[in-house]
């Protein structure tokens, strides 16, 4: 098997490396990302510029690793153009720190990443959680291997991307997981204007979200300290709700039960 891992928070990121170490367990891992954070930029590609892509020195030994000078999405096309051209069978964006639920889901980068993907005909993940500074990507990492050899084991080789949202707990204070839709989780956006002794400049900054808690939806799940699984696009003869549902409830039982928890 053959994965190929991108992000929107870096390719030094973090949760990137927690999810490589454990995805290179069950298959060749190949990284490519951005150069620096690329947060919000959503589904965004790099029509009007070159794009520079560097191959860095992997902190993971036997895991090839570029780095771009561009968006996630960018670095998803030139990934499975210039670097894979053989093929993948699966693309894992994350982790994320912070999480991509509601609204939030078409600005993330994280997202945008897994959408290429998608594009492409993969299976595709996007992987969050929902704090910032996390101390358990150990957990997120182990979901997406444990979902990562379903999907595969399951045969679902063609075009689908889930969004994937843990809260930020061990696994044993986990509720359990859920195949949800996306609910509202809205800002109270302003803008603050300012000078640099030239021109006037503004500053758009997000003030406190609103979450909307109906149940069903994302933002419910993770505040019933459940993981939630969203599925954003996908044949619906070859990924029904309750096909869904079997692969969830099977990863959640090997993610509980694991001697890591």
């Amino acid at each position: 098997m053959k994965i190929l891992v991108s992000n929107d928070d870096g390719v030094y990121a973090d949760g990137l490396w927690a999810l490589v170490r454990e995805l290179r367990d069950i298959a060749t891992v190949i990284v490519v990302a951005p150069d620096r954070d690329q947060s919000g930029v959503g589904t965004s590609v790099t029509l009007r510029h070159p794009l520079r892509m560097t191959e860095i020195r992997s902190p993971l030994d036997g895991v090839i690793a570029y780095s771009v000078e561009g968006t996630p999405a960018d670095s998803v096309i030139l990934a499975l153009k210039l670097v894979v051209k053989d093929g993948v069978d699966l693309v894992v964006s994350g982790i994320n720190e912070g999480p991509n639920l509601g609204d939030d889901v078409f600005i993330s980068g994280t997202v945008g990443a897994a959408v290429q993907g998608c594009f492409y005909g993969l299976p595709s993940i996007a992987l969050s959680i929902a704090a910032f500074g996390s101390h358990h990507f150990n957990v997120a990492a182990r979901l997406a291997k444990l979902l990562a050899g379903e999907i595969i084991s399951r045969s679902l080789r063609h075009r689908i991307l889930l969004n994937v949202n843990l809260p930020d707990l061990p696994c044993e204070e986990l509720k359990g997981i859920e195949v949800t839709r996306l609910g509202e989780r809205r800002y109270a956006d302003r803008v603050e204007a300012g000078h640099d002794g030239k021109r006037e400049y503004h500053w758009i900054m997000r003030g406190k979200s609103e979450w909307h808690l109906v149940p069903g939806t994302d933002v419910w799940a993770l505040e019933e300290n459940k993981i939630s699984i969203t599925p954003l696009f996908g044949n619906p003869d070859g990924a029904s709700r309750e096909f869904l549902e079997s692969i969830a409830q099977a990863v959640f039982r090997k993610l509980v039960s694991s001697e890591k928890c």
